[in-house]
């Protein structure tokens, strides 16, 4: 896996219904999403969580290349996870069993629906970071938590950290990828030997990625500074939030697709 595969934080600008959002919107409609995953229990119900995830990337307009790319870093996650409820999820029909594994069909259907559960869970959020800039998204979720300000949580603080995180997961990822070229060139070797050696190849990497973090973060902070950054008090924003007409359709169909899978998973479909 190249490091480029990795497209976590990265924001594909658009025109589409979903790029045109209000960013309170998408994060209520992951939030229903996830939801909804989460209480499904049947290939039924996975279908249609499915179905709404296709039908969300097709609007989109992102390409479905860029989806497979970000899934690829947790391939080998998902697998391990499936694995683990494929043997160890106890069940009454046994299908085969060797040394001291059993696999039983209740631990098949397990670890596939862990599988997809996962698999569109990363889908879903990637999607929302695909089609929201990071200012956009620190707003929008500034804004939701706006309540919590009433218990002096720093909301805004909060949302800040996590727009800055998203922002700079491409750029580390660069950085890397020119450090691993630079070093490449020097003669280092990264790709063979087994995985305790291939790990150990790594670690002349971290001293000059911590470097180049450190030296970015400290440039961030004296930015920041000289244009007399000092909080979410008394802050104006270029573009105010405002729900329109296709917000509360949105909105309002995530309710209802929730409250079908909710509905079917409590029917056992």
């Amino acid at each position: 896996m190249a490091l480029k595969d990795i497209t976590l934080g990265q924001y594909f600008p658009g025109t589409s219904l979903i790029h045109r959002l209000d960013p309170r919107t998408k994060l209520i409609a992951v939030l229903l999403y996830i939801i909804a995953l989460f209480v499904a229990k049947s290939f039924f119900s996975y279908g249609i969580v499915f179905a709404v995830l296709t039908l969300a990337i097709s609007v989109s307009r992102v390409p479905f290349k860029s989806i497979v790319q970000g899934l690829k870093p947790v391939v080998f996650i998902v697998m391990i996870t499936a694995l683990l409820n494929l043997f160890y999820t106890p069940g009454e029909h046994e299908i085969f069993s060797f040394w001291i594994f059993t696999v039983h069909f209740e631990g098949v259907l397990s670890a596939f629906f862990m599988m997809m559960r996962i698999l569109m869970l990363i889908a879903g959020t990637f999607l929302l970071t695909y089609t929201t800039s990071p200012i956009m998204l620190t707003d929008g979720l500034e804004s939701l938590l706006n309540p919590l300000k009433k218990i002096r949580v720093p909301v805004h603080e909060l949302a800040m950290m996590m727009s800055i995180a998203l922002r700079f997961i491409p750029t580390l990822i660069e950085e890397t990828d020119k450090i691993m070229s630079a070093q490449r060139a020097r003669g280092a070797d990264f790709e063979s030997g087994n995985l305790l050696q291939r790990a150990k190849s790594l670690l002349p990497i971290l001293v000059p990625l911590f470097i180049s973090a450190f030296r970015r973060a400290d440039e961030l902070a004296i930015a920041m500074e000289c244009r007399c950054y000092h909080g979410g008090e008394g802050r104006t924003r270029l573009r105010q939030l405002k729900y329109r007409r296709a917000d509360w359709t949105v909105i309002l169909f995530f309710l209802t697709f929730t409250a079908v899978v909710w509905a079917l998973g409590r029917l056992g479909l």
